[in-house]
């Protein structure tokens, strides 16, 4: 069974069980303003593994099993088995740590602010995933298809200018830093994929 499996199952199984134990949930939701106050670290880890309804779960854990996979076996072909499954977590699990520290420094004196969900690991693989694959189409709602590296680009705009307006519930920086740190370790681990990346685009033409 691969990684990226047994990271959704797990993943499932304790949101699954977080929906109807409110203890475990505010124990293990990302809260910067009590991080702050009572040095809770390891919430930066365990909020990564709660969600917020099952809509919020299908399609974090449907994306990750979309890519996962993919940069899974990626890193486990350059580097073998165990050191490639190593990066692998590091990369989803770093992810999803990474990505809330610009949230903890925004919203540790706000005790009115929560978070919870693996947006920034799974966005750490997929923008790790288009740095090998960056012409391969990915489709939204399996109606529009767009390469990969066109819609990063596209995907980081709206992340960082959501993010700066905060008009809603969705910790988009979440996602603009957990796609930047996917990017920044698949290169320090595989540099060759930076220059792949560019004589791919520079190859591709439109389908028509």
């Amino acid at each position: 069974m691969s990684v990226t499996i047994i990271l959704i199952i797990l993943t499932a199984v304790i949101s699954w069980y977080a929906f109807s134990n409110h203890d475990l949930m505010n124990k293990w939701i990302f809260y910067p303003y009590t991080v702050n106050r009572d040095n809770s670290w390891y919430r930066f880890i365990t909020s990564g593994f709660l969600h917020a309804d099952f809509t919020h779960l299908f399609f974090n854990m449907f994306t990750l099993i979309f890519f996962g996979r993919n940069v899974e076996y990626t890193f486990m072909a350059t580097f073998g088995e165990t050191p490639g499954i190593l990066i692998f977590l590091l990369i989803y699990i770093g992810g999803i740590i990474v990505s809330d520290i610009p949230t903890y420094i925004k919203h540790r004196h706000n005790p009115g602010y929560r978070a919870l969900g693996a947006s920034g690991g799974v966005a750490s693989v997929v923008f790790s995933s288009i740095l090998f694959y960056p012409t391969n189409d990915i489709c939204l709602y399996a109606v529009l298809c767009i390469p990969g590296f066109i819609l990063g680009v596209l995907y980081l705009i709206y992340s960082y200018y959501s993010g700066k307006r905060m008009g809603d519930n969705i910790n988009h920086d979440a996602h603009f830093y957990g796609a930047l740190y996917g990017v920044v370790i698949t290169l320090a681990f595989v540099p060759q994929a930076g220059p792949y990346f560019i004589d791919q685009i520079a190859g591709w033409r439109l389908p028509f």
